[in-house]
């Protein structure tokens, strides 16, 4: 078995490439992070750094969650507020929020956040089946809950649940 030093061997057991129940078997190490009361995580390989919140340069008529942009290190990096996309209402941004600069698909992304506590190894009797929900996320774009002590994480397929803020306003504006 080949194991790759920057993720952690699994064993897949039956599950057919490409459905949740095999992305779960995979995706064991998660950045966790809030916003409001709530914790959530995404896959850590994902992740390419987390920085101070800086205010972005606003973007003329952009829409919803995008704050704008920033310039990270010569690459256009569109800012989208995860408290927004969730349907949460806006904060004030200061210097105690935080961005999770995210590889989502070809582009990179950054998404504001009110605060990142760590990063945690599930295994797989941690993840739960996400329960039938209503409100502004699909059960497509979850993961699972994940359940460390008396914490739960909600555990976002954050490539599925950002495609069209990154296809739409975030794509056009680093053209």
């Amino acid at each position: 078995m080949t194991t790759s030093a920057s993720r952690p061997s699994t064993t897949r057991l039956a599950p057919a490439p490409g459905t949740a129940q095999a992305v779960m078997t995979d995706l064991r190490e998660f950045l966790a992070f809030k916003i409001g009361n709530e914790e959530y995580g995404v896959d850590i390989l994902r992740v390419q750094e987390i920085r101070t919140y800086e205010k972005p340069t606003t973007i003329a008529n952009a829409t919803g969650e995008l704050l704008g942009v920033m310039n990270l290190r010569g690459v256009i990096v569109p800012i989208l507020d995860l408290r927004l996309k969730l349907g949460q209402s806006a904060v004030q941004y200061d210097h105690l929020k935080v961005v999770i600069v995210l590889h989502i698909g070809q582009r990179t992304v950054g998404v504001v956040v009110d605060g990142v506590s760590d990063v945690l190894t599930l295994d797989r009797e941690q993840l739960r089946p996400v329960p039938a929900l209503r409100g502004n996320v699909k059960p497509e774009h979850l993961l699972a809950i994940g359940s460390v002590g008396p914490r739960m994480l909600i555990l976002l397929e954050i490539e599925k649940f950002l495609a069209k803020s990154v296809a739409g306003d975030a794509l056009a504006v680093s053209h």
